[in-house]
C-alpha cells in the first residue's frame, strides 16, 4: 500500500440512492415495484393493530397488484385506482416528514398510494429505485387535514 495514492471521497448515502434511481431500466423483473417494511412504524395517529383481517387481506391484495407494476409506471401515478403520487409535506399534518432517523438521507422520494377508492385509506412511504418502503398505514386518512 503506497502512501502517495489518492483515496476517493466516500459517497454519501443520498448520492448512492440518486445514482441507483437514475440508472437505466432494463424492463425486466428488476424494474417491478418491490416492498419493504423495514421502516414500518405505528404511532397513535397511524395505528394498524386495531384493523381486522379483512383489511389486511385487502392490503395484501393491493401490494400484490402494485408489485406487478414497473416502478416508473407507479411513479407516474396514472393508474386510476392506485392513485400513487409524491407526498407534499407542506399540504399534510406532518410537516416535518416521517420523523425517521436520517430521513433527509433516505426518504428523498416520499410517496403514497390508495388501498381502495376512498374506503380503506392510504399507505405512505418512500421510494428508493424500485423499492417502496412502507412507513405508515393510514386507514383513516389522517395525513391530510
Amino acid at each position: 500500500m503506497g502512501k502517495g495514492k489518492n483515496k476517493k471521497k466516500a459517497k454519501s448515502f443520498a448520492e448512492i440512492v440518486n445514482e441507483v434511481a437514475k440508472a437505466p431500466a432494463n424492463n425486466g423483473v428488476e424494474d417491478l415495484v418491490k416492498f419493504s417494511f423495514k421502516y414500518l412504524i405505528q404511532t397513535p395517529k397511524f395505528t394498524f393493530d386495531t384493523h381486522d383481517s379483512q383489511y389486511f387481506l385487502g392490503l395484501l391484495g393491493r401490494l400484490r397488484d402494485i408489485s406487478g407494476l414497473r416502478a416508473m409506471d407507479f411513479r407516474a401515478g396514472q393508474h386510476p385506482t392506485i392513485r400513487s403520487h409524491r407526498i407534499d409535506w407542506a399540504a399534510t399534518s406532518e410537516r416535518n416528514g416521517f420523523g425517521l432517523p436520517n430521513e433527509d438521507q433516505i426518504a428523498l422520494e416520499p410517496y403514497q398510494f390508495a388501498l381502495t377508492a376512498n374506503e380503506h385509506g392510504r399507505v405512505h412511504g418512500f421510494m428508493i429505485a424500485n423499492r417502496f418502503y412502507v412507513v405508515w398505514i393510514d386507514k383513516d386518512h389522517q395525513l391530510y387535514p
